[in-house]
């Protein structure tokens, strides 16, 4: 052997150490070679045949055999930690790549990439251990180091399997809970230890190794899986309740936090009761810092340690489904930390992110953004998402700050940004991805739904990709959220000027396949709680938010609500300690949690959710009274009922007041969020209003109501319209 092989081998400068160590013959003998850096004496056993190896260089030993030896010998020695070691050689296991994984991942279409990169225990000819893999094609070498070679870089040498700059080598004795990173060797010759991109599991915070993890599970949700299209389609009732898992509560213990096995069963059956039909929570996904709520993602593959391991959050979303709960994940895609251990810089060179900083620094976050014209990086993220869904049974993925990857001067100024090949402002490269990501999931799992939240006007978000959409199923109106909270939060005697914010949504509600949010977003930095945006003494911001309540659940699109705002938490969300479930236990917190048990009540029982995203499902009775701060319209069903929703935004109690109807017969009041029960005054319409043949905004019949200060009311018409 040449002695620069050697000198590759330890200086961590081999890209093959299969060429060098294993079992190597020719015409006259059978040559194993070993790896034992700092080792003076080896044996090799090859079945009948144990021999004294002879050092050729240091750690580098070989012995000779006359017949075919057995191709997993044994390496035995005396260790640095002076105890007795007898190992099976991981280089007498070849590498298992395929020529045709190599060039799907290439091509970007490995879809179940994580089967194959990573790592994985199983068992080769009948010996148990773990195969690692790692794309890395701009490093000179790398290692695998971990808890099972005292982490020395020299041990465990990968090999780069055909040139394709993806690294792998089987290790056997390696099993689960076993710690472990990737040692590599830049183009510079500095040495760089990361985490593996597609971990499973992660040390906690802030340790940052990566965990050899188990994930299988026996599921038993296949009902609601079967189940999941009908439950998911637009025209279902989809009812949001966004959470952050490590502020819902908080224990008293000391600990930083509750595991998702102690906190899962409460949150469960809290949502269940408030009527919710899912949770959103936010980012599961292995990030360094609780302050980032998790948009920090560092280790995609991994659901955070703070609450549990892999297989606790696939019980907790089973559980979820067994009572009928879907479970949609935020996903973050479009920008990463530059965590050291982390995806930046990966292999010494810029490999996930641009280089550029024009294109791969994000000028919000100072994070780094994905190169999605790297097929590979757009294998690797589409290979995450689908990895959620398969393996975790997610029923949903909310992808987070689309707007920053479809504008290439997003929050930039001129000269800051490079435009694309046509000299325009759009990213090709994240529509191109957007599109293949939807079109993915919606065709390997049908009911499985992808929502935007994207904040500008770009056209058909919600649109089949065939017909130039980006393909989601939803996207958030954060329209819809930025004038209501304004509307809201003007005293009521300047609404009247404000009455078209209120009014202008809904000429765009149908644009798109809608989600309306009262997000996080809203009530975090100073913002305030939904609670204390409201004007006026506590008696009014409890009534305006029971009208804003119910202001989203009776208008069209599908609904969502931050945890805390469903008992009205005076506080702002703060991501380091709970809900103030004192609150919510109080008279006022009971009472606004019971209207919004009582709205989805109502949302999913009225069969309004059918026309949600259809023009046909609303009609505006009345929204230019603002002189009055009333507005008034129809919500219309296919079930033979219709529902009459009245809105007065002023403290001024309207007796009398006359509203256009289309049907004859009895109006019954089924909604009143000044009823006692909800702490309101408790002035309705008793029970219901009769409609009189007297045609009123330009409808055949009208009705006479009061409507109480604050306030709306909902009246359900007959069935013989």
């Amino acid at each position: 052997m040449n002695p620069s092989h050697y000198r590759d081998l330890y200086e961590q400068n081999c890209f093959n150490p299969f060429d060098i160590l294993g079992l190597h013959r020719d015409s006259i003998r059978h040559t194993i070679t070993v790896y034992r850096p700092g080792i003076k004496n080896v044996k090799i056993s090859a079945g009948s045949s144990t021999k004294d190896a002879y050092q050729d260089a240091d750690g580098v030993f070989s012995a000779e055999f006359e017949e075919e030896p057995e191709s997993h010998y044994h390496v035995i020695y005396k260790g640095e930690d002076g105890m007795d070691h007898d190992e099976i050689d991981p280089y007498s296991f070849p590498p298992e790549l395929s020529s045709y994984d190599i060039y799907l991942y290439r091509e970007g279409n490995l879809q179940y990439a994580y089967r194959t990169f990573g790592s994985h225990f199983h068992s080769r000819d009948g010996i148990e251990g773990t195969r690692f893999v790692v794309w890395a094609p701009n490093a000179r070498s790398v290692s695998v180091v971990g808890d099972f070679n005292m982490w020395d870089i020299r041990k465990f040498p990968m090999q780069n399997v055909n040139g394709s700059g993806i690294w792998e080598i089987f290790i056997p004795g390696v099993g689960y809970g076993a710690f472990y990173k990737f040692a590599l060797k830049t183009p510079d010759g500095e040495i760089e230890y990361k985490s593996d991109p597609f971990a499973f599991r992660m040390e906690k915070r802030p340790r940052t190794a990566s965990i050899v993890s188990d994930l299988s599970h026996a599921w038993s949700d296949s009902h609601w899986i079967q189940k999941r299209e009908d439950v998911q389609s637009i025209r279902s009732p989809i009812s949001i309740y966004e959470m952050h898992l490590g502020s819902w509560k908080r224990p008293q213990d000391g600990r930083d936090f509750f595991t998702i096995r102690e906190i899962g069963p409460q949150i469960i059956e809290y949502v269940k009761k408030m009527g919710f039909t899912h949770i959103e929570i936010m980012p599961l996904m292995e990030h360094p810092l609780d302050e980032s709520w998790g948009y920090q993602v560092v280790n995609y593959f991994a659901p955070t340690s703070r609450y549990g391991e892999p297989s606790d959050y696939m019980w907790f979303i089973q559980e979820c489904h067994r009572n009928d709960i879907g479970v949609i994940l935020d996903w973050v895609p479009a920008h990463f930390p530059a965590d050291e251990y982390g995806l930046y810089n990966f292999d010494g060179t810029h490999l996930y992110e641009h280089a550029d900083p024009r294109k791969g620094l994000h000028p919000d976050w100072g994070t780094r953004i994905f190169n999605l014209s790297r097929f590979e990086v757009k294998n690797y993220l589409i290979s995450n998402a689908i990895f959620w869904v398969d393996m975790y049974h997610a029923d949903g993925i909310r992808i987070d700050a689309v707007s920053s990857m479809l504008y290439l001067d997003y929050s930039r100024k001129e000269g800051e940004w490079i435009p694309n090949e046509y000299g325009g402002r759009e990213n090709l490269d994240s529509i191109a991805f957007l599109r293949g990501l939807n079109d993915t999931l919606h065709e390997s799992f049908p009911g499985v739904i992808t929502i935007a939240e994207e904040s500008t006007a770009w056209p058909s978000v919600t649109r089949d990709t065939r017909t130039g959409g980006l393909g989601f199923d939803f996207k958030w109106n954060m329209g819809w959220m930025h004038d209501t909270l304004d509307y809201f939060s003007h005293d009521p005697i300047y609404r009247k000027y404000q009455h078209n914010i209120l009014t202008f949504t809904i000429w765009y509600a149908f644009s798109e396949s809608f989600i309306l949010p009262l997000s996080h977003d809203e009530v975090v930095h100073l913002k305030g709680s939904l609670y204390t945006k409201m004007p006026g003494d506590n008696w009014q911001k409890l009534a305006n938010l029971r009208s804003l309540l119910a202001f989203m659940f009776l208008s069209p699109g599908k609904k969502l609500l931050f945890m805390g705002s469903e008992f009205g938490q005076h506080e702002e969300w703060n991501v380091t300690s709970g809900l103030n479930w004192d609150t919510a236990s109080s008279d006022d917190g009971s009472r606004i949690s019971q209207l919004v048990g009582d709205l989805n009540s109502l949302y999913r029982r009225s069969g309004m959710s059918v026309m949600d995203s259809e023009s046909r499902g609303f009609e505006w009775i009345d929204f230019s009274d603002s002189a009055s701060s009333i507005i008034s319209f129809y919500r219309h069903t296919l079930k033979g009922s219709d529902y009459v929703a009245v809105f007065n935004l002023t403290p001024v109690p309207r007796s009398g007041y006359r509203i256009g109807v289309h049907s004859p017969g009895k109006y019954n009041e089924i909604m009143n969020t000044d009823a006692s029960i909800y702490g309101g005054s408790n002035m309705g319409n008793y029970g219901g209003v009769i409609a009189e043949d007297a045609p009123y905004h330009g409808k055949e019949r009208s009705i006479v109501v009061t409507i109480p200060p604050l306030a709306c009311v909902v009246f359900e018409t007959g069935s013989d319209r």
